[in-house]
């Protein structure tokens, strides 16, 4: 699944944070990334897409979210328009709501941690 576009939820420049360290990693493999988040500027080449906006994406494989669920609501049915087949809840991010939403849509939902699956090749 290493050639399939993921979306980085929760992008951000500062690199003390988890989506910044998932941007390096799909970077370093050069794995193809979408960075979208409120935060303004540049990972790694790519400009971080405003995600108020909900800009209109094609051929997103996998979404991985980087935001907590009590910031998910407002971005979950323009995320799961974006017909991902897969969609990684890093620790924290975990909502039941958003997981059962996804299922229903049969989309494949992960609870784990999106570093570790690039660190073990299970990605």
């Amino acid at each position: 699944m290493s050639d399939k576009k993921t979306l980085i939820v929760g992008a951000t420049t500062n690199p003390s944070r988890y989506a910044h360290y998932a941007a390096s990693m799909f970077a370093e493999r050069e794995m193809d990334f979408v960075p979208i988040g409120i935060k303004k500027g540049k990972v790694f080449g790519r400009e971080i897409l405003d995600l108020k906006t909900k800009p209109e994406l094609s051929d997103i494989h996998t979404i991985t979210l980087y935001i907590g669920p009590q910031h998910q609501e407002e971005w979950m049915d323009y995320l799961l328009s974006l017909n991902p087949k897969r969609i990684i809840f890093n620790p924290g991010t975990e909502n039941p709501e958003f997981f059962n939403k996804a299922k229903e849509k049969g989309v494949y939902v992960v609870p784990a941690c999106t570093l570790v699956m690039l660190s073990t090749g299970q990605f």
